[in-house]
């Protein structure tokens, strides 16, 4: 038997940073991990994702330059066994690199092995038990297949397979239209596959709010194959793809092969197997604990979750925070300490990008917000780059006038976002974001009509005397 003060059940990027925080706090822990070292966001997520992303803007650049008066001489070519091989290549040296951080940590700190809860802070791993103080669990999250593709997990592809296609697919039946299947099908697309999506339901992306679904609609329906509403009715698999019938939402029904079928319709907690029943801890209809989000804690139990695990946004920086609060607040039980949570930011790398900040449209009380609003159809420098598409929905709370979040689809919005989220965790007015320096021409320059009208709709005006009302004539 092994006794630690803290036993942290996952090697990814929650678990490594509660790891982190035991030892800089001076406790011990045992770092526990049943699959290989390297975070998800390494080996599936982000940086694949995104290397695959790069590649995809590529094209679109050649495919736009006629747009500028640019031809290359004898058109774009795309060769997906390169394209793939240089996510690949990329994607082992960011995996790698987290592999040999974790591996560099004292053997006698890492077991590896399935770990199963015999008790409220008691495990049991490969026949090892281990008696901790308290328990992190951060043990990730997997795809989740619906029916009928769950019979055919070994077959189609996922977010944790599609980077190891040796070469790019004739053709791919995305499965889901959320961020991930979004930011991957649309890549594919642009880099010369034929894709089409498929979602039982209509949601596009992470929006809340209609506006914003409205234009997510209409600006990716323009160049994407979308079936929202459509039901899957069958799939059958042979040697060389699938065949997908499904019923519209109109009713009708429609048959097709693909090449690849790439299912993308969530994640689910790693949950399964770890034995939560012999913890005490009450479990919903679904097998998941309570769960405070500023203490990490489960229930009163000195057991706490960080990461995708815990079910929230599934975001690299929320897990390393959650990491944080969760390994400080194991070392302090019974004497657990809620910490402010930062201003929620997630973005996603679509084309154009979307982004949501702080409060969601659907978590506001219409009645006591008001909204301003920039269409990116004309906005200057978005004309000057060709890549004028996109709505931007600022909110703030009438009366003392503070940005509370947006939501926003547009170019490279993932830079704005961030001042977006800067401001709301500062706590700042309209006005007071109106005084601050708008360069010109960028794209920023949207936020300010944004907030020009937020701050009429207010009825607010700075205190102090501010130029941000001057024209700029000819632009």
């Amino acid at each position: 038997m092994r006794k630690i003060d803290v036993a942290v059940i996952g090697a990814g990027t929650a678990g490594l940073n509660a790891r982190s925080e035991v030892v800089k706090c001076g406790g011990s822990a045992l770092l526990i991990e049943h699959g290989p070292y390297g975070t998800t966001c390494a080996r599936v997520g982000c940086m694949p994702s995104k290397l695959l992303v790069a590649a995809a803007e590529r094209a679109r650049a050649v495919h736009d330059a006629p747009t500028f008066g640019l031809h290359a001489a004898g058109g774009l070519e795309i060769n997906g066994r390169a394209v793939m091989a240089r996510v690949q290549r990329e994607r082992d040296r960011f995996a790698n690199g987290m592999v040999r951080s974790t591996e560099a940590l004292p053997e006698e700190e890492r077991l590896h092995g399935h770990a199963r809860f015999v008790g409220p802070t008691s495990l049991e791993v490969e026949g090892e038990r281990i008696e901790a103080g308290a328990v992190v669990i951060a043990a990730g999250s997997s795809p989740w297949l619906p029916p009928p593709f769950d019979d055919l997990a070994d077959r189609v592809l996922t977010s944790d397979t599609i980077f190891e296609l040796e070469d790019l697919p004739a053709s791919l039946a995305v499965i889901g239209t959320g961020v991930i299947a979004l930011e991957l099908g649309q890549a594919m697309a642009q880099l010369g596959v034929a894709v089409a999506f498929f979602n039982p339901f209509d949601d596009l992306g992470p929006f809340s709010d209609p506006e914003l679904k409205d234009a997510a609609r209409s600006t990716l329906g323009a160049e994407l194959e979308l079936h929202l509403g459509a039901e899957i009715e069958d799939v059958e698999a042979d040697g060389d793809g699938f065949s997908l019938r499904w019923r519209a939402a109109d009713g009708t029904g429609h048959e097709r092969r693909f090449a690849q079928v790439l299912v993308a319709a969530g994640r689910r907690p790693n949950l399964a197997g770890l034995n939560l029943a012999a913890t005490g801890l009450s479990l919903d209809d679904k097998g998941r604990p309570e769960w405070n989000p500023e203490t990490t804690q489960c229930g009163d139990l000195p057991i706490f979750m960080a990461g995708d695990v815990a079910g929230g946004s599934g975001l690299l920086h929320e897990a390393a925070d959650e990491g944080r609060i969760a390994g400080a607040n194991a070392l302090l039980y019974p004497k657990v300490e809620p910490h402010r949570r930062r201003t929620p930011l997630a973005i996603a790398f679509t084309d154009p990008q979307m982004a949501i900040v702080g409060r969601r449209f659907a978590d506001l009380d219409q009645s006591e917000v008001a909204i301003g609003a920039i269409s990116y159809a004309d906005q200057g420098r978005a004309r000057v780059m060709a890549e004028n598409r996109g709505l931007v929905r600022l909110y703030a709370r009438r009366g003392c006038g503070t940005l509370l979040g947006a939501e926003m689809l547009g170019p490279r919005v993932e830079h704005m976002a961030h001042l977006l989220a800067w401001s709301c965790q500062q706590e700042l007015s309209v006005p007071r974001m109106l005084e601050m320096p708008f360069y010109h021409p960028v794209l920023e320059e949207g936020l300010r009509t944004a907030l020009r009208a937020l701050a009429k709709e207010l009825a607010m005006v700075s205190e102090r005397r501010c130029e941000d009302a001057a024209d700029k004539p000819g632009c």
